[in-house]
């Protein structure tokens, strides 16, 4: 049986440049992507093409940063796609390799940020389970001081994004992708879960730390989307056959607190990292 040729529409270098620019973005700006390369049609050298071509709209003073999470540095006992056996737990605790931003690869997030991340001169943030990678001039000012106990609150990239009037695009993702919405969820009354992780320590050995963070959930985040598409300029558009929207850091963030404050309020909503593997809410 034939291999049946690819659907369209071909998408180059070019053509996302050209795009991404009519579209709206900007060189010089700082732009935080999500992003699905199957959405977008038939691609011309893929994800590298993609990457070329996000690069090329910003131009040499535009600052390039996608999420790069690991959720699967976290407690076995919280996996749930798939579990694992109780009795493995204390030895994958004591075995599992400790973050290493050069080469601890993503989780759940497709291969464009996965690009991103090993692309030369990429610099990536310190958080072992929701890090941050950044190419461009304002690289280190966005992904530098990531706290270990800050996953995506005040003392992560994505309050530096906001505070640098940065935007975001989701190229073919959808609203649940959105990480701005979490920042959110750290200005706003929260549970606290206790979070376990490997780490290396001054000797280069790996011990399992647990530390106390704040609970984050993007399980409404679709619907939080579509309200603030809904009431918030929100620029829409297509790149190739894919669905985009672009939108300030700072604008998803305020909405989102009070979208998040009327909704959830009071309540506990302990978020499962990439996989099903994250962190549990305190009793």
């Amino acid at each position: 049986m034939s291999t049946p040729p690819p659907t369209g529409p071909l998408v180059t270098r070019g053509s996302l440049a050209a795009e991404l620019r009519a579209l709206g973005v900007r060189p010089g700006e700082s732009l935080l992507v999500h992003s699905s390369l199957r959405s977008l049609g038939w691609v011309n050298g893929g994800p590298v093409a993609v990457v070329q071509g996000l690069l090329d709209a910003l131009g040499p003073d535009g600052t390039l940063v996608v999420p790069t999470q690991s959720g699967e540095l976290s407690d076995p006992a919280l996996w749930s796609r798939p579990p694992v056996p109780e009795e493995w737990w204390p030895a994958i605790r004591a075995t599992m390799p400790a973050y290493d931003p050069l080469i601890t690869p993503t989780r759940g997030l497709g291969v464009i940020p996965e690009t991103v991340r090993t692309w030369p001169g990429a610099l990536r943030s310190a958080h072992p389970q929701t890090s941050f990678a950044a190419l461009g001039p304002r690289a280190a000012e966005i992904v530098d001081g990531h706290a270990p106990d800050c996953r995506l609150g005040e003392r992560s990239p994505l309050a530096r994004l906001e505070a640098l009037g940065a935007r975001v695009l989701l190229l073919g993702a959808g609203y649940d992708t959105c990480t701005s919405f979490h920042l959110a969820e750290y200005r706003i009354p929260a549970q606290l879960v206790e979070v376990g992780r490997p780490v290396r320590t001054a000797r280069g050995a790996t011990r399992w730390e647990v530390v106390t963070e704040v609970a984050i959930d993007s399980d409404r985040f679709d619907e939080l989307g579509s309200d603030f598409e809904r009431d918030r300029p929100v620029v829409r558009g297509r790149v190739g056959a894919a669905d985009v929207r672009l939108f300030p850091v700072a604008d998803a963030v305020a909405y989102a607190e009070r979208w998040l404050a009327l909704h959830r309020p009071g309540a506990p909503w302990p978020d499962a990292a990439p996989g099903g593997r994250g962190p549990r809410a305190r009793p």
